[in-house]
């Protein structure tokens, strides 16, 4: 009897098959429930700061609406009592304890009032708490009184006397040129008693026959919204500052100021330059990443400082009367990542303990299970080798007792049926030789039925897909350009009756001359009949796009008509003329169009068109990447341009040539620029399928030629070449 010597393979020992599974178990456990935990406890995290920022910004969004409300009323109150003669704006000494009083009641750090004649009143509180009357006449030098007052607003004596010409104007003249209530733009000044910066609540008064008598203004203290931020408990490093759309600090809740002296002059801190590396990153990041005037509504993003990641919310805050200010609000992660990661070390401890207790547990185990295996490997490796004669003992271990036994019966078995086997090897070989090439000739057969099924599918469904959305797109359209007719009528109708009344009633009522400038009518009147005709192209262009889709569809049916080739590529421009025209990043795109006299050309119309969309997409593409790295003086001096040359190649032939000075193609991606899904822009915006579909219409469809000329950096040109006829032998040598 012949006994086969198999080969030895690299094997583990039982004991380590055993412990291994038990460790790698408890780990995987223990290490995805910590995961779970910590991702979360980020999750958790996130929650509660988007929280802690939005109730931040609302409560400093509605102490601002707050704060900043009151002078306008307050305005609006002794603007009214002005015009209605309860306040004679004349009698300085009223006018100035009226002022006093009011002072009393709100905590606002000057009222006052500038007349048309060069005369003033006004109270202040320039320590903070001291409340003196300004008065001035229009005679400078010295114009200017200040006046201590008492506890009833009586004046009692001179403080001051200077001159008003040295005095920022810009509280009086900003309402008065605006002609409504505004805020003026912040003033700053350093008196004895300390810095002063201010936002000035400001509007024009008139009197009872609606003559302008002068301006009203009240000013706030600024230094107060600093205070009121630092009130604000977002934990111990969090951060919340308003600034101007400039980047300019107006408050912000650290102890140092939003500002700097230099000398006895204020200067105001830009949020870029704040002494706070928190704000100087935040500000940093909107200005270049976000844009201070791009921010329209709430933003909230993720900031890491100085190795720290931090939350960010910036909320716009705007009023009726000019403020647009950004209020933003900053919480480190730190602040709530304590826990979560004291939780993930307890997690990572009892991860070791269970590693440590399962290899303990696991080794007594194997070696309790390995003896009784042991001896059955070795009987098992004698009968290998040839000697039948193998028993082996039974075991405490019922699974492996039954094993044992299971182990003795067989070697009785394997001792009487091995000699049957080995009797019938050659007709069980002969039978499975031919068995298998039964299967192998009916597995080939069935991937043959396979792929053709496969590919009848989607031909059927690509056709019944491309008639359906050409069906479902015609009828809209159609109506849409149906009616056009009908509104381009009715619309030049009304504005013949329009010219007619105004050629009748020339001098029409003071509110229809209003309304004509508001509307521009006469913009309206030349404007709108091109923008019918613009509408009506547009629709026939979607028609002709609907047509080729249902020609696709039915491949039996072929239509061709002989057409305008530069009617086409006018209407492709006309399409993408938003692209073409100039937008805050470039200039508009120069378009030079080289027309040549060409004959009606036959062809598919709209998917030539689709052709020309296509090329035309790719230059202005072109252009844009060439644009990223060039300034905007650099663009103005080196024009952007695409040029469209048509001509007759022969007396059969017609050529078209759309040329730009965009990046330019190498020639490595010249060789598959028409290879089907091969696309050199990002992900997302174009699917590689463009260029081959254009170059299957021109060649195939139209027996034409399709070429591509470029150098990296000179620009790109595509040449496309049809024959006038389709029944022209197209092996006609083409230039």
């Amino acid at each position: 009897m012949k006994i086969h010597q198999f080969r030895r393979v690299n094997a583990f020992p039982l004991q380590i098959v055993l412990i291994i599974p038990f460790i790698l178990q408890i780990l995987g456990a223990v290490s995805l429930v910590g995961y779970l935990s910590f991702k979360n406890g980020q999750r958790a995290v996130n929650d509660l700061a988007e929280q802690l920022m939005a109730r931040t910004s609302d409560v400093v969004g509605e102490h601002l609406k707050s704060y900043l409300a009151i002078p306008q009323t307050l305005n609006q109150i002794n603007a009214d009592a002005v015009r209605r003669g309860m306040l004679d704006v004349r009698d300085r000494q009223t006018v100035g304890k009226y002022f006093w009083d009011q002072m009393q009641a709100y905590d606002f750090t000057y009222i006052g009032i500038g007349l048309t004649t060069g005369e003033g009143v006004g109270a202040a509180r320039y320590d903070g708490k001291t409340i003196t009357i300004d008065d001035w006449t229009a005679k400078p030098p010295n114009n200017v009184i200040t006046y201590a007052t008492d506890n009833q607003g009586n004046r009692t004596q001179v403080n001051a006397r200077w001159d008003y010409r040295n005095a920022d104007e810009s509280w009086y003249t900003q309402p008065i040129a605006a002609a409504r209530p505004i805020w003026a733009r912040i003033i700053t000044g350093n008196y004895p008693t300390g810095p002063y910066i201010a936002a000035s609540a400001s509007r024009p008064i008139y009197d009872a026959q609606n003559r302008l008598v002068g301006m009203i203004a009240i000013d706030l203290h600024l230094l107060k919204l600093s205070d009121f931020l630092r009130t604000l408990d977002i934990s111990q490093s969090g951060q919340v500052f308003i600034m101007e759309r400039d980047g300019t600090l107006i408050a912000n809740s650290i102890t140092a100021q939003p500002f700097t002296l230099a000398g006895q002059k204020i200067q105001r801190l830009q949020a870029i330059n704040s002494p706070n590396s928190t704000i100087q990153s935040i500000a940093t990041y909107l200005q270049v990443s976000k844009g201070l005037q791009s921010i329209t509504q709430s933003t909230a993003f993720q900031l890491e400082v100085q190795g720290e990641r931090h939350f960010v919310n910036v909320v716009p805050w705007r009023d009726n009367y000019g403020l647009d200010w950004l209020v933003v609000v900053s919480v480190p992660e730190s602040t709530f990542m304590g826990q979560v990661n004291a939780n993930a070390r307890t997690t990572i401890a009892l991860c070791l303990s269970a590693l440590v207790l399962a290899c303990v547990m696991g080794v007594f185990t194997s070696r309790w299970i390995a003896r009784p295996m042991l001896r059955l490997n070795q009987a098992s490796e004698a009968m290998a080798s040839g000697n039948l004669e193998q028993t082996v003992e039974t075991s405490s271990i019922r699974e492996l007792n039954t094993l044992s036994n299971s182990f003795n019966h067989m070697a009785g078995q394997l001792r009487g049926s091995f000699a049957a086997l080995e009797k019938s090897k050659e007709e069980l070989e002969d039978r499975v030789e031919e068995r298998t090439a039964e299967l192998k000739n009916t597995l080939e057969e069935l991937q043959r039925t396979q792929s053709q099924v496969v590919q009848s599918e989607k031909m059927s469904s690509l056709g019944q897909l491309v008639a359906g959305v050409a069906h479902e797109i015609n009828n809209p359209v159609n109506f849409i350009h149906g009616n056009l007719t009908h509104v381009q009528e009715c619309t030049e109708s009304l504005l013949e009756f329009v010219e007619l009344y105004q050629q009748h009633n020339p001098n029409p009522a003071p509110e229809i001359q209003s309304l004509a400038e508001d509307i521009d009518l006469e913009f309206l009147q030349e404007d709108l009949p091109k923008m019918l005709a613009s509408m009506k192209l547009g629709t026939e262009r979607i028609r002709q796009i609907v047509l080729s889709l249902r020609n696709f569809s039915r491949m039996d049916e072929a239509e061709f008509k002989a057409v305008d080739i530069h009617e086409g590529i006018d209407s492709t421009l006309m399409i993408l003329q938003h692209r073409l025209k100039a937008t805050s990043e470039r200039p508009a795109i120069e378009l030079v169009k080289d027309y040549a006299e060409l004959p009606l050309v036959e062809c598919y119309a709209g998917q030539l068109n689709q052709v020309f969309m296509n090329i035309l997409v790719n230059s202005i593409d072109a252009i844009e990447e060439s644009n990223a790295e060039r300034t905007y003086q650099n663009i103005i001096e080196h024009p952007n341009r695409i040029t469209i040359r048509t001509s007759t190649v022969n007396a059969e032939w017609v050529k078209v040539a759309i040329a730009d000075n965009g990046v330019g193609i190498s020639k490595e991606i010249q060789q598959r620029i028409f290879n089907p899904f091969f696309t050199t822009k990002p992900l997302g915006k174009g699917t590689g399928m463009g260029m081959s579909i254009s170059y299957q219409i021109i060649i195939e469809k139209h027996g034409g030629k399709l070429e591509c000329f470029s150098l990296p950096g000179e620009g790109t040109e595509f040449t496309i070449q049809i024959p006038l006829r389709q029944h022209v032998n197209r092996a006609v040598k083409l230039d």
